[in-house]
């Protein structure tokens, strides 16, 4: 970028946040991502949070421990579902909404497609329950826009393998990150205007360039 642009850029400031989920797989490289577009974007001039879900709130770090640990394999799937949503209402009530009123880019490494996604296609909840517990959690408030990392799931458990990565979703069979990859892709075919998808095969400087094109995109239309 010139440095007659990039002081344009610095100059801006928005009148309202956005709000930006990224999604995908295990194995996908979209915590990488995220950490890298919140990296570019403040070199950039704007004010960003970098969060998560579950865990972006000292309760959520808490909730985080319980859902993930890989000796909770008794946990039903009911309490996992209204865990991640306990979750998400602390998350929004916090750090997210009042970032956003602040004019701060918000970046989420997940939030409720991932749970339509695991919890819905995956383990096989109703997706009206899922739908309408969310909307109890989250009042409808939906990203600005979403990032769906996508990758086929052989890949993404051998990249997990390679550093050692486990929790109690990863340990799941191979057939239901199947059912939840094919979950995402059909959020992101009923939802196109907000879901971008971004091939997650390639390498890290290739899919950053894929995020950075659709997060400049939503930039310039402020």
């Amino acid at each position: 970028m010139k440095e007659s642009q990039k002081s344009k850029v610095k100059s801006q400031k928005l009148k309202k946040g956005i709000f930006i989920s990224f999604e995908g797989i295990e194995g996908t490289g979209k915590t990488t991502q995220a950490r890298l577009l919140s990296e570019r974007l403040i070199e950039e001039g704007y004010e960003v949070i970098l969060t998560q879900e579950p865990g972006g709130t000292v309760i959520g770090k808490r909730i985080r421990n319980i859902l993930l640990q890989p000796d909770h394999q008794e946990m039903s799937y009911l309490t996992e579902l209204l865990l991640y949503n306990a979750d998400r209402v602390q998350h929004l009530k916090e750090k997210i909404l009042s970032s956003i009123e602040e004019g701060k880019i918000v970046i989420t490494d997940r939030f409720s497609d991932s749970t339509l996604a695991y919890q819905g296609y995956g383990r096989g909840i109703d997706i009206s329950l899922i739908k309408s517990i969310d909307g109890i959690a989250t009042g409808g408030f939906k990203p600005h826009v979403t990032v769906l990392f996508d990758l086929d799931v052989e890949t993404g458990f051998k990249r997990n393998r390679g550093i050692n990565k486990i929790d109690r979703l990863e340990l799941e069979d191979i057939e239901f990150h199947k059912k939840v990859r094919e979950g995402y892709l059909k959020i992101a075919e009923l939802e196109p205007d907000r879901v971008k998808v971004v091939d997650a095969a390639t390498g890290i400087e290739d899919v950053m360039k894929g995020v950075w094109e659709i997060m400049s995109w939503h930039l310039r239309i402020l």
